[in-house]
């Protein structure tokens, strides 16, 4: 994978404020108290459905098991498949802090709906 930089349009201080703001989160449940006051319900599904749909491409699932498991269209598998490959890395850098803490992170959910 070609890691390339952050987008500069992104870098500005809304952008900084809020990862800011992220940072300060203690523990699971500030997270879920922080995202229910700044996110709709659905924002909420479609973030953390991008993150298993990258969960699942990494784990080796195919679209197919992968747009039954999320609700995610093909489209937006595509897009996190070529934010793997291509993006600037973030979505592995998680992932991989992730599998560490738990080493059956790319197994979960695998049988699970």
């Amino acid at each position: 994978m070609i890691a390339v930089s952050v987008n500069e349009k992104l870098k500005d201080g809304l952008h900084d404020q809020l990862f800011e703001a992220v940072l300060q989160l203690k523990s699971l449940e500030e997270c879920y108290e922080f995202f229910e006051d700044i996110c709709t319900v659905q924002e909420m599904k479609a973030i953390s459905a991008r993150l298993e749909v990258a969960r699942m491409l990494r784990a080796g699932d195919i679209y197919e098991d992968i747009v039954k498991k999320t609700g995610a269209s093909t489209a937006t598998i595509s897009r996190i498949k070529r934010c793997l490959n291509y993006g600037t890395g973030g979505y592995d850098k998680i992932m991989e802090r992730m599998a560490a803490a738990d080493p059956d992170f790319f197994e979960k959910g695998r049988h699970k709906k």
